[in-house]
């Protein structure tokens, strides 16, 4: 299992919402409980459980995490990265997703780690690699490029 002190988280969930605009439902990042900005590297949580308003649908009887909003929660991991590196005054706009793949489900009572590891970034955007795990089972992986606009804009 992925080694963290998930008691004592680098950001929580209150210092993750003054970073990304999202609310619920689209909050996707509990807490970040590793970031290393000289390396690029950043490990966020979704706790998941079956008050989460998505497995009321996705499938009933058989519920799942959507593929979709797993890349949403890494693309959301990337947001946090790239504003710790220093765009606190940008803000991430996802702009495309390569190489997408859904290894294993994720599923009521998970931990999703989210794994992203930057490739390039500048004033203009980013590209990152992403890796969703739950319990160091691949749930996911893509590359995440991003646009950057001021907050303001957005």
């Amino acid at each position: 299992m992925d080694e963290y002190d998930l008691s004592r988280p680098v950001l929580d969930v209150k210092q993750v919402m003054k970073i990304l605009p999202h609310r619920y439902p689209f909050l996707l990042v509990d807490k970040v409980v590793h970031l290393d900005l000289e390396k690029g590297e950043i490990v966020g949580v979704k706790g998941l459980t079956m008050n989460e308003l998505f497995f009321q649908g996705h499938f009933p009887g058989a519920p799942i995490m959507p593929g979709v909003l797993i890349i949403e929660a890494l693309a959301q991991a990337g947001g946090i990265l790239i504003h710790r590196k220093g765009f606190q005054k940008k803000t991430a706009l996802l702009l495309k997703v390569e190489g997408a793949k859904f290894r294993n489900p994720v599923l009521p009572g998970d931990l999703l780690f989210l794994h992203v590891t930057s490739i390039h970034l500048s004033a203009r955007g980013g590209k990152v690699a992403a890796k969703a795990m739950v319990n160091n089972k691949l749930a996911a992986e893509a590359q995440i490029s991003y646009a950057l606009a001021d907050m303001e804009s957005v």
